[in-house]
């Protein structure tokens, strides 16, 4: 009897070490007054440049609101009583300002408690429909510009849970609104009912290689369920409340009018479901009807997408990226393979451009054959327009200015769309008469807008492309070397007027109307810096060198009680990223003039706590010719942990017996991975990654090839496999609801079983409700807090006789 009480006491006491009870925790004040802040509003203007509206947010949702009922089917994540994403974002508030004016206006008729969604501008940029989620369901309002007040339309009764909810009518007095169906039946509750058999999933031969897909279907039950609450009527809505029938209850996706608004195309998705995809690879159905809901005709039936070729650049047969063609009134276009969608067929052109005119009835037209897979088109007129195609293998991105017409098209870029440097820009449109956005023309001459970066800096610009002679002239270049300027839209290329967005390390961004033409600027917000705590900090990029020559850089932020020739603990944040040449992994993209914002995920925080913080830090994983970046990526990483604290070492800042390493998904699997293969830092934290890369079997991030393909590649890339040699303290968080591809919160339960059973330092914390991304406060709080006492533990208080980092640390085989 002794013996036994003996042996419960023992695993009572090693039970209270597994777990711990803890409520949620607020970090230190330091990081408080930084991380508990207003934000500034959203900025949305009209395509004129005359009217402003302010959409106002709370930075974090709260645990209660994440606790609301959900359900997961289909790649969705929907509250079954309001019928709307359950994890979208809400506007709280609401104000107009003319962008002259210097007052913005509050707007009136707000309902208690708004939590405002889906805004959507009428054709004549008048109004602006938007949803409301009450704690029943959603209603529909619309804000009337310039009477600065909103209207309620529609009862609680929408359905927002997939797709368009809201469509404008080209007279701006309708809208087309998906209502929730009369005859909608009880949902099942999954976790009481009675099966009636097993769920039995069958392949017939054919290979199925999909990622590794979160919150899919799983049961017939959970098909009921997602066709109940995908299933809608879709409602004809005037601007004074009045509601006609438009189409009969069915799985309704996307609604789209023509450019003229004569015509509507609706989607709608069809049985049979999948168990191994989501929603968007069901069946489905387009259907062209007229603005009565007279059905015009089938445009488009796609069957079940389950089975692709193998590789990234795979697609599907048939009709694919059908749209209208924006500068027509109403004509049909879309793409279709000529490789039979798999990339491994040898062909000279692997897609083919189709377009057809109302009312849908004739032979479609070949009007483009891309030499890669089509990715889209700008429209211009009859005999200009803008194609772009990619091949994700090599990188190479081709832009194509066409003729619409007869076809002929020619490559005016052929580039490699991780170089930077050689990036011409987008092209600028503006709306046209159809009030659609297309290339914004004078004779022969088109627009570019660049992010303009460059071994010098970066410098935004805006080029004119003659499209005769394929040169380009530079019409602006900002010069500023101690601020940074984004060009964000061009309000008007024949005035000058384009819409800029200035900050600085100190200056909180804000939007300007600068005038190209007249070198003028106008300030049209002055949103304070709520980051005030943070203005003094010490910031700049810093270049260094790996061991095989590689450039690299990082954004550097000294701590605010910074005092010369003390050494300081760091933090080294980063994220892994694959290129497959040098030149391009080694540009610099990282600008020391952006404003310090310290957001929920950042580690910018800790230079208030007496850290030097290197951010952003560059970990490029480069495979050239025919080596895949993974094939070295163990060896790669370690040089370029190595070479960034040797970097800061260098510049005598640190105590390099005292750097942390830490990342967020891929940074997380990086920080793993650091941490088992080399003896370089003192600790680590890992948000949200995946451990265990046999989990994911058929590929994962860059990574194209699947486990079968190269198993050496899977088990090496695997902390998990490599958990014995992990002796340094790892802070493992996750959210229970992770809902990304491949990031199981099953991989962070399985790498912590297995380094605690083979005696690693090793902290695990589930963040309830949370998914990928955390959004209720409390949760980031207790997470701010987390970290704050792991590096207080175990990197500034690091004990002197544990083992010391050495300088020239090779990677652990």
């Amino acid at each position: 009897m002794k013996s036994l009480i003996k042996l419960l006491l023992f695993l009572f006491v090693l039970n209270s070490y597994a777990q711990q009870s803890l409520s949620y925790q607020q970090p230190s004040d330091e990081i408080l007054e930084l991380a508990d802040v207003d934000l500034a509003p959203g900025v949305q203007l009209d395509s004129k440049g005359e009217n402003m509206v302010l959409l106002y947010r709370n930075q974090y949702k709260s645990i209660q609101e994440l606790s609301e009922t959900e359900l997961r089917l289909a790649g969705l994540r929907i509250n079954p009583v309001t019928n709307i994403g359950s994890r979208t974002n809400y506007i709280t508030n609401i104000k107009v300002k003319k962008v002259k004016d210097n007052e913005a206006t509050q707007v009136s008729g707000l309902p208690d408690n708004a939590r405002l969604s889906g805004f959507r501008w009428s054709p004549d940029e008048t109004m602006i429909a938007c949803l409301n989620t009450t704690s029943k369901g959603v209603e529909v309002w619309v804000l009337h510009i310039a009477d600065a007040k909103v209207t309620k339309l529609t009862n609680d009764n929408v359905n927002a849970n997939m797709g368009s909810t809201l469509s404008w009518f080209k007279d701006n007095k309708n809208l087309l609104v998906k209502i929730l169906p009369s005859d909608r039946k009880a949902l099942i509750d999954t976790e009481t009912a009675v099966p009636t058999g097993p769920t039995i999933s069958v392949s017939d031969g054919a290979k199925a290689q999909n990622r590794t897909y979160q919150d899919l279907l799983k049961t017939p039950n959970d098909e009921f369920n997602f066709e109940q609450l995908a299933r809608s009527e879709i409602k004809k809505v005037s601007i004074n409340g009045e509601i006609q029938d438009f189409l009969r209850a069915d799985m309704y996706r996307g609604v789209s009018f023509s450019p003229d608004g004569k015509y509507v195309m609706i989607s709608k998705v069809k049985r049979p479901f999948s168990y191994i995809v989501t929603y968007s690879r069901f069946p489905s159905e387009s259907v062209m009807y007229d603005t009565d809901g007279n059905k015009i005709k089938i445009v488009n039936e796609v069957p079940l997408d389950e089975v692709r070729p193998k590789g990234f650049m795979s697609t599907r047969m048939g009709k694919r990226n059908m749209q209208w063609r924006g500068d027509k009134p109403s004509t049909l276009v879309w793409a279709e393979a000529l490789d039979q969608g798999d990339p491994e067929i040898e062909v000279d052109f692997r897609d083919v451009v189709y377009e057809l005119n109302a009312p849908f009835n004739g032979k479609p037209k070949e009007i483009l054959k891309t030499k890669q897979r089509f990715s889209g088109i700008q429209w211009g007129d009859d005999n200009n327009a803008i194609a772009y195609d990619y091949w994700w293998n090599t990188r190479n991105l081709k832009t194509y200015h066409f003729n619409p017409s007869n076809g002929k098209a020619k490559v005016i870029t052929d580039r490699n769309y991780q170089d930077v440097y050689s990036d011409p820009g987008s092209f600028i449109t503006s709306k046209n008469d159809y009030g659609r956005y297309t290339l914004t023309m004078n004779g022969s001459k088109l627009f570019l807008m660049g992010d303009g970066y460059s071994k010098e800096g970066q410098f935004p610009f805006i080029d004119e492309y003659n499209i005769k002679t394929g040169k380009t002239k530079r019409l602006y270049r900002s010069e500023y070397t101690d601020k940074l300027e984004s060009l964000y839209d061009a309000i008007d290329m024949k005035t000058g007027e384009i819409l800029v967005r200035i900050e600085s390390k100190k200056e909180y961004p804000n939007y300007y109307i600068r005038n190209i033409k007249k070198n003028s600027l106008e300030a049209i917000t002055e949103f304070e810096n709520p980051f005030k705590s943070l203005e003094e900090v010490d910031k700049r990029v810093i270049s260094y060198k790996r061991d095989d020559g590689l450039d690299l850089e990082g954004t550097l932020y000294l701590p605010l009680d910074y005092k010369e020739g003390k050494k300081y603990p760091m933090i080294l944040w980063a994220y892994p990223r694959e290129f497959k040449d040098k030149s391009s992994a080694s540009q610099s993209t990282a600008n020391p003039n952006e404003f310090v914002y310290p957001y929920w995920g950042s580690p910018i925080y800790w230079v208030t706590k007496g850290y030097v913080v290197l951010d952003d830090a560059a970990f490029p994983i480069v495979g050239e010719g025919d080596e895949e970046p993974n094939d070295s990526f163990r060896t790669q990483l370690v040089a370029n942990g190595k070479a960034a604290i040797d970097a800061v070492d260098n510049l005598g800042y640190i105590d390099r017996n005292k750097v942390a390493v830490g990342g967020h998904s891929y940074g997380a699997f990086m920080t793993a991975n650091l941490l088992s293969h080399s003896n370089l830092f003192a600790a680590g934290i890992a948000r949200s990654g995946a451990y265990n890369r046999t989990l994911t079997p058929f590929g994962f991030q860059s990574e194209e090839r699947s486990y079968w393909d190269a198993p050496e590649i899977y088990y090496n890339m695997s902390p998990f496999m490599h958990a014995d040699k992990m002796k340094t303290p790892l802070l493992l968080i996750h959210g229970v609801a992770d809902n990304n591809s491949g990031t199981y919160p099953l991989q962070s339960e399985r790498y912590f079983n297995a380094l605690k059973g083979l005696g690693a330092p090793v902290r695990l914390v589930m963040l309830p409700k949370e998914s990928h991304g955390y959004r209720a406060k409390e949760s980031i709080m207790h997470m701010l807090w987390e970290q704050d006492q792991w590096l207080e533990k175990h990197v500034k208080n690091r004990k002197v006789e544990e083992q010391e980092i050495k300088k020239d640390e090779t990677i652990k085989d």
